[in-house]
């Protein structure tokens, strides 16, 4: 019996890319974070700051997983928009972080966060064809991003 072969350097470079995209949002926005734990009123049920560095390390593990399955498909349109979108969608969660914490521009940060929202959703489905369980996988990220949605609109209510 043979065994197939297990090809890890995909997920390695996904999963690092995914990862080093949100370390470098959190770094570039450490200052703002700071502000924004000190002087902004936050809704209720906002979990403790230190909440959000291990659910994020967690989801970014996950949308690296789920590219990686999705790369290693063979090659097709469904494929190409599917990273495509995978990119598109990093690029606006990492802006988001900019435009949140150290802009402090809540009510764009809003809708900048229901325009990722359904990017994620738009990834999800376009993954869905190719590899279901990369699919499944992003169904976290699209619930804490929807949460998000909540906190961020509280916030911006709160803080007017």
């Amino acid at each position: 019996m043979c065994m197939k072969k297990f090809n890890w350097k995909p997920y390695v470079f996904w999963i690092a890319l995914a990862e080093g995209v949100g370390a470098l949002a959190g770094w570039l926005t450490r200052d703002g974070l700071d502000i924004y734990k000190q002087t902004v009123t936050q809704p209720p049920l906002s979990p403790p700051p230190f909440i959000f560095p291990i659910v994020w390390a967690i989801l970014y593990a996950l949308m690296g997983i789920g590219a990686a399955r999705v790369y290693l498909t063979p090659a097709s349109n469904a494929r190409s928009r599917g990273l495509l979108l995978w990119l598109v969608q990093l690029a606006f969660n990492f802006l988001w972080s900019i435009v949140f914490f150290n802009l402090q521009a809540y009510a764009f940060a809003f809708f900048w966060l229901i325009a990722l929202w359904l990017l994620i959703l738009w990834m999800t489905i376009s993954f869905y064809q190719v590899d279901k369980t990369a699919a499944l996988l992003q169904i976290p990220y699209l619930l804490w991003v929807a949460f998000a949605g909540y906190l961020t609109f509280g916030v911006w209510m709160l803080n007017r």
